[in-house]
């Protein structure tokens, strides 16, 4: 190399790392590994609730049942071909939501947060076995006020966490208190049957 090139050439830096400092980087790779690991596992988790609920909550559905299409229904009662896309964007939306929501939150807040999450799932699915399966939609009112209940609940938890995933929450809380609405308006014209 000419004098010129080595004059011009960045100079050459030596790190070397002890011991104790390899075994630091080391430790600092593998805690972000599992951080990545756990943020996967639970999107996962997350993901498979979901559609474990939209599965249940889908068998227990029967639109097209006779008992179903003999109930008065009051005139803003949506067309059945709305509930599907609907609910298909609000399980995304719950999906993310809480993905989001349990990611930020700390070990402690994440054990919360699952809870709240599975009772809230739990009492999603609930109503449409209460209401199509039983035919009691009495019953399903009650299940559906609890859920509504369940979702300020969660909506609040997740706002501690993540206010973004809080959010994204909101449309579902919306259309399960119009459907507590509805519930009521066809148990309240439904009662003698």
């Amino acid at each position: 190399m000419t004098r010129r090139r080595r004059l011009l050439a960045p100079p050459a830096v030596s790190v070397r790392l002890s011991a104790a400092d390899l075994t630091t980087a080391e430790r600092l790779d593998d805690a972000r590994v599992e951080q990545r690991r756990g943020r996967r596992r639970r999107a996962c988790g997350m993901t498979a609730a979901v559609v474990a609920t939209a599965v249940v909550g889908a068998i227990g559905t029967a639109p097209r049942s006779s008992w179903f299409r003999g109930l008065e229904k009051p005139s803003w009662y949506p067309p059945d071909r709305a509930f599907a896309p609907v609910w298909t964007v609000l399980y995304a939306s719950i999906a993310w939501s809480g993905t989001r929501a349990l990611n930020a939150a700390p070990a402690t807040g994440r054990v919360r947060l699952r809870r709240r999450i599975a009772l809230d799932l739990g009492l999603n699915a609930a109503w449409t076995w209460t209401f199509f399966r039983a035919k009691r939609p009495g019953l399903a009112l009650g299940t559906i006020v609890a859920l509504d209940a369940v979702n300020v609940s969660l909506v609040r938890e997740s706002a501690r966490h993540d206010p973004v995933a809080a959010v994204a929450l909101l449309p579902y809380a919306a259309w399960t208190a119009f459907a507590t609405a509805l519930t009521e308006e066809i148990w309240f014209r439904n009662t003698d049957r």
